[in-house]
């Protein structure tokens, strides 16, 4: 098939409109001007050492990083029991539950929050870090079940049949065959669940009452200019850390695929 230039040409100026503004992040970081603008003023670190003192800065990335850890493990958790049920099993209605779980992925974040205050301000319940918790296991899970469903429909049912002959039961079949085999995709679910409700703003900033994490305290410092030399550090480390995160996570899906013997129909990177 020939490749069209104007097809090219799109896909070129897209992954610029894409990525020009992150690749803006470190130009602006180690600038020595508290005003983001051209030309450049020289070359610092100070900003990365204002936003290293910063004990405000601190307290929301300890916020997020427990929120982070949480929907990473609960969403990880209720991944492995819909992705081993939707690949194993056939049950009434398993197209529409599956449909249900993979909801989050299509529905407007802000519509979600919204209902998900109104239902827990109903329910009587307090809003903090714990509410944020739940909506974040709500958007993370639909990706845990993504990636683990691939990882268990490349498994091969004649290990599970070679087990039961041997007298394993169903669930030490499932703890010494089938966990160790899905164990790179359980991992990367890990990650990338950990990374969206890291980076995640608008369920944070709905059901986080008075308790601060990260993405909300960076929209909130940008309304004072002095702070957003910071900011820009701040936002050159977290895509850093985004990018290991998911490189990590996307060697791990490989290395289950090849584990399986299954083929690579494409991944994140």
């Amino acid at each position: 098939m020939k490749k069209s230039p104007a097809l090219k040409t799109y896909a070129i100026a897209y992954l610029i409109f894409l990525y020009a503004p992150i690749a803006l992040l470190p130009i602006f970081a180690f600038n020595d001007s508290r005003v983001i603008a051209f030309p450049l003023s020289g070359f610092t670190t100070s900003w990365f050492v204002e936003m290293w003192n910063d004990q405000q800065l601190w307290i929301a990335f300890k916020n997020s990083l427990t929120i982070a850890v949480s929907s990473a493990l609960f969403s990880t958790l209720l991944g492995i029991f819909g992705a081993r049920a939707t690949t194993r099993y056939k049950f009434p209605g398993k197209g529409g539950i599956l449909g249900l779980i993979m909801l989050p992925l299509v529905l407007p974040e802000m519509i979600m929050s919204m209902a998900l205050l109104v239902i827990l301000i109903g329910m009587g319940v307090k809003l903090s870090i714990f509410t944020i918790i739940i909506g974040h296991v709500l958007i993370c899970t639909p990706y845990a079940v993504a990636i683990l469903s691939s990882a268990f429909q490349s498994l091969d049912r004649s290990l599970e049949e070679a087990a039961y002959d041997l007298g394993e039961t169903p669930a030490s079949t499932f703890r010494l065959i089938i966990l160790p085999l899905v164990m790179p995709g359980i991992i990367s679910s890990l990650l990338i669940a950990f990374t969206i409700s890291l980076d995640e703003f608008i369920v944070a900033y709905f059901l986080g009452g008075n308790q601060t994490v990260l993405s909300v305290y960076i929209f909130g410092q940008f309304r004072f200019p002095q702070r957003v030399p910071s900011i820009m550090a701040l936002g050159f480390v977290l895509v850093c850390l985004s990018i290991l995160l998911l490189t990590i996570a996307e060697y791990f899906r490989r290395r289950g695929i090849a584990k399986t013997g299954a083929k690579d129909t494409g991944g994140f990177l």
